[in-house]
């Protein structure tokens, strides 16, 4: 099936679920930081990004975390992400589930609204991604739980230097580690979404990281539809009406905004 197919699909969906992955950020060159690239010094992440690292030494885990961001905030949404914004803006029924950490989907909301000369957009704007698995952008209280945006610099010489709640409290990444369940409400939410779409639009991801990975698979067992923009098969591939080879940036303007 081909394009102007996938758009058809979408035109006549009441709702739709879109679930992103890495894939779609990779194109706007947030790094990977697992796997063979993945080494920062001697650690790799699956050393530093889990609670008991956290206990052991918060500033080694906080200098990782504050590289990372440096790294990441130096990049823009590219144009899957506005579309993907403009799209969840310009009609109801859209929910933006994704698994990455990199707060673009947000940014993307909210430069989208600039264009269009509205104010920032606020939490339940339908261009707000639900994130299954957190922010590198925001932080949480390992002592009273408060949640709030950070994108202040980290400094990680000492550990009385490293962020504090209000409360006293250690400050944490709000991210979901090794070892962690993820966030139940936004996971009951997301899975509602997928129950109750149409069509799951599957953007850049693997599909091998579960729970993440089931979200696609529940639109399908509440009977609805698949479309899959990836340059790679994945496990959901045999399973999709449309099947879209390429990077995000490319295939997602394509569907949504008509571009070719």
């Amino acid at each position: 099936m081909t394009v102007p197919e996938a758009r058809t699909l979408l035109d006549r969906a009441d709702r739709v679920v879109v679930l992103t992955g890495a894939g779609i950020s990779a194109e706007s060159g947030v790094p990977t930081f697992r796997g063979e690239d993945g080494l920062w010094k001697e650690y790799r992440a699956e050393d530093l990004a889990t609670p008991q690292a956290f206990q052991r030494d918060p500033r080694l885990v906080w200098e990782w975390y504050a590289w990372r961001r440096d790294l990441i905030g130096a990049c823009e949404p590219n144009a899957a992400h506005l579309a993907l914004a403009r799209f969840a803006r310009s009609r109801p029924g859209v929910t933006l589930v994704t698994q990455n950490v990199d707060g673009l989907h947000a940014l993307a909301a909210r430069l989208t609204r600039q264009d269009d000369g509205e104010p920032a957009p606020a939490d339940d704007d339908p261009a707000m991604p639900l994130e299954l698995h957190g922010s590198i952008f925001r932080v949480r209280c390992t002592a009273c739980g408060r949640r709030t945006a950070h994108r202040a610099a980290v400094d990680a010489t000492d550990r009385s230097t490293l962020p504090a709640c209000r409360c006293g409290g250690l400050l944490r990444p709000d991210v979901v580690w090794f070892g962690e369940m993820l966030p139940a409400r936004t996971l009951e939410a997301s899975f509602a979404a997928a129950k109750a779409a149409d069509i799951c639009l599957v953007v850049g991801t693997s599909a091998l990281v579960h729970p993440a990975a089931s979200v696609p698979l529940a639109t399908l067992g509440a009977g609805g539809d698949l479309i899959e923009g990836n340059p790679e098969p994945t496990p959901l591939s045999g399973r999709c009406r449309v099947t879209l080879r390429g990077g995000a940036a490319t295939t997602v303007p394509r569907i949504l905004d008509g571009d070719g």
